[in-house]
């Protein structure tokens, strides 16, 4: 039995070569180089994925992490800064990944282009952010972007807007892989163009990808040459992922044999990051758990807020020469995560993808540094946006702090429904945003407008049925309030 599934599985490796190579010779020069490159990084994961026996890790070896293992960040801050924090920062790269399109909040292009606060997109507020600290500390602070073949001409295109401003902007791609057929195994795609239905063959594997991509681009070396030590990687759209100085001295302040090559950013789970990967202690290395990896039966134990306290932020600092060094040991091990999709004419396809913090097994004296939730900002939905455009958050230098107005340290808890899910028709719903300061819960659903200078407090629920529409007056204060059915001018 086990020699029929070995030669089964090697007659697909063999397969899927055959068809990587017909692929590469749909195309020439630069590009078949380029498409070359990217099939060895997936020829690697396609091989491990059919390899796969039973899931990743085994649930009676899980241990908690040991108590020096995950730092309080008030222990790293309070260690205080050095005179000279320009030498540390020179040390310094910011590198955000950019690879994801808008489409969930019904926006076209790069998710980095969408404006969030006073008119700035991300990607402007990321430029201000570095640009004041290069300012701020005479340093020289570079950005890089990881783009992927969805978001990279847009993003090249603004990029002109910033030559003048106190940042050096790199970018490289992320790898293109072929989406998978679920049944044979094989590529979907016939050649290697992004045309018409052919387009959808392809996908960015998820940023795990980034050791390889930015190591092939030829940036890392470049880097390393200029003396660059650390990356910081984040989520473009996680507003709270500043440099922080204190994390920055901690690492370049350890002696050199003994020197963390990798921290994760993890901070306290409430009850909405159930499901964000935790940090655990397994075969005698700290490595990150998701709950794809979790066996069904262990999903509520690894849900359970008690036993698993913590979970990844995604804001990783990564030594460069550490980076290097696993590249070419070919000693990066990620697990796989296996994403199943169907294409727009409803053939099921998988995408095999990496997480970038999976690799923290990999480097030698990892951390956890247990930081304030404020550096946990995402805005992955038109609700997130009504916080960071909102007066519980200032704007300074391209950060975003919460209002010292504010008399509780959590942001209220927000449901926008559908007709509020794309950003034009959310904005078009406000009038101008609400005045949230006290605000501790709002659910909103149905077809609900609101007029300029409304004040929410405490919890509101505003339900228009279906066929109703209410309209909120210009000047309302709602405070620990429900309003459903038709209402097109309210008392108040």
């Amino acid at each position: 039995m086990a020699q029929f599934q070995e030669m089964m599985r090697q007659q697909l490796e063999s397969s899927m070569h055959d068809e990587l190579e017909k692929l590469l010779d749909t195309t020439t020069g630069a590009e078949r180089e380029v498409s070359k490159k990217d099939f060895e990084g997936f020829k690697n994961l396609f091989h491990r994925f059919l390899q796969v026996k039973g899931p990743s890790v085994e649930w009676i070896k899980i241990q908690r992490p040991p108590e020096d293992s995950i730092q309080p960040y008030d222990k790293i801050a309070a260690r205080g800064l050095p005179d000279n924090v320009a030498n540390s920062l020179n040390k310094l790269v910011v590198v955000k990944l950019n690879g994801g399109l808008g489409t969930s909040m019904g926006c076209k292009g790069p998710k980095s282009l969408i404006s969030v606060r006073n008119e700035n997109t991300f990607l402007d507020l990321t430029v201000q952010q570095i640009e004041h600290l290069n300012k701020t500390y005479n340093t020289d602070v570079p950005l890089v972007l990881m783009n992927s073949f969805n978001t990279d001409e847009d993003t090249k295109k603004i990029l002109q807007k910033y030559t003048h401003h106190r940042v050096k902007i790199h970018t490289f791609n992320q790898s293109r892989y072929p989406r998978v057929n679920k049944e044979s195994l094989l590529p979907v795609s016939t050649n290697l163009s992004m045309n018409g239905q052919n387009a959808e063959g392809w996908y960015p594997p998820g940023h795990g990808d980034i050791y390889a991509s930015f190591y092939n681009s030829g940036l890392l070396d470049q880097l390393i040459e200029q003396g660059k030590e650390y990356i910081f990687v984040s989520n473009i759209d996680n507003l709270g992922a500043t440099v922080d100085l204190h994390i920055l001295h901690h690492l370049v302040s350890q002696p050199n044999g003994k020197r963390c090559e990798f921290v994760m950013e993890v901070t306290d789970k409430t009850r909405a990051d159930v499901k964000g990967g935790t940090l655990i202690q397994y075969e005698g290395k700290l490595r990150l758990l998701e709950i794809a990896q979790v066996p069904k039966a262990h999903v509520d134990e690894f849900k359970s807020v008690s036993k698993f306290k913590i979970f990844n932020t995604n804001n990783l600092w990564i030594s460069l020469p550490a980076i290097k060094r696993l590249q070419e040991q070919n000693a990066m091990d990620m697990e796989i995560i296996v994403n199943p999709k169907t294409l727009d004419g409803g053939q099921n396809v998988i995408q095999l993808e990496t997480a970038v913090g999976a690799a923290i097994k990999c480097f030698d004296n990892a951390l956890g540094i247990n930081v304030p939730r404020s550096r946990f900002l995402p805005v992955k939905t038109t609700s997130d946006l009504l916080l960071v455009m909102s007066n519980l958050y200032s704007l300074e230098a391209g950060s975003l702090t919460m209002s010292p107005k504010r008399e509780f340290p959590t942001t209220p808890h927000v449901k926008l429904g559908s007709s509020f899910t794309k950003v034009q028709e959310y904005l078009i719903r406000f009038e101008s945003i609400p005045d949230m300061l006290e605000l501790d819960h709002l659910t909103v659903s149905g077809d609900v407008t609101f007029g300029k200078n409304v004040s929410l407090k405490g919890t509101v629920i505003i339900i228009a049925n279906h066929g109703d529409r209410i309209d909120i007056p210009a000047g309302s204060m709602l405070e620990n309030k429900i309003v459903s059915g038709n209402l097109r001018i309210l008392d108040h």
